[in-house]
């Protein structure tokens, strides 16, 4: 898969929903509900992070829901995109974007939506190719404002900022002209997992879903 291509693929990811919920999941027996309960509130795009041991179990599980669409964020190395691809993540995402990672996701076809904070990694990606890409960490690299000064002399790029992101500033994020959706970590709160609260969450994510 061409850089291009991927991009095209995150594109049409990124225009599906306003929000693409960001979720840290321990417990694979919550994988399928929690992703249902998204999916039914309206936000089929689902990122599950590779931060936990069950992640890959996790990304398998929800694979399987009708509607949805799952991918892997915090790619970092090309053995975490193998894993992925073998899970059934259908896109990855990634912090940054080192070029072994790069190459590793186009060998491996998986469309990637590389990180990036600054104008030279912006512009390095586009370069070679990547039109659509995470702005992270979001607020701490300036959020909103930086975002829009940044539009300025790269319109060609496209972002899906994440990090700090909240449903208080979300729509100020959304209104800009490069922003196609934000990654959201509130969809899914411990207390609502632990408790098996999927009509609060799924409640959440019609929220979400209507800030687009």
């Amino acid at each position: 898969m061409t850089p291009q291509d991927a991009s095209r693929e995150t594109e049409t990811l990124c225009r599906m929903a306003p929000v693409i919920p960001v979720l840290v999941v321990e417990d694979p027996a919550q994988a399928r509900p929690l992703a249902e309960a998204l999916v039914r509130g309206g936000l089929p795009v689902l990122e599950v992070t590779l931060r936990t041991p069950a992640a890959l179990e996790v990304i398998a599980e929800m694979a399987q829901v009708e509607g949805g669409v799952v991918g892997a964020g915090t790619l970092l190395t090309k053995e975490d995109v193998e894993g992925a691809v073998r899970a059934g993540a259908r896109f990855g995402v990634s912090p940054g974007a080192a070029p072994g990672l790069l190459a590793a996701c186009e060998q491996a076809d998986l469309p990637l939506l590389p990180g990036a904070a600054t104008a030279s990694e912006m512009m390095v990606l586009l370069e070679r190719g990547y039109s659509v890409q995470k702005f992270f960490p979001a607020e701490v690299n300036g959020g909103v404002k930086a975002l829009k000064a940044l539009g300025a002399p790269i319109p060609q790029v496209r972002f899906c900022p994440t990090g700090g992101v909240s449903p208080a500033n979300a729509g100020d994020y959304l209104a800009l002209e490069n922003v196609l959706c934000v990654g959201g970590s509130w969809l899914a709160p411990a207390d609502r997992l632990a408790a098996g609260d999927w009509d609060g969450i799924a409640e959440l994510a019609r929220g979400a879903a209507e800030l687009g």
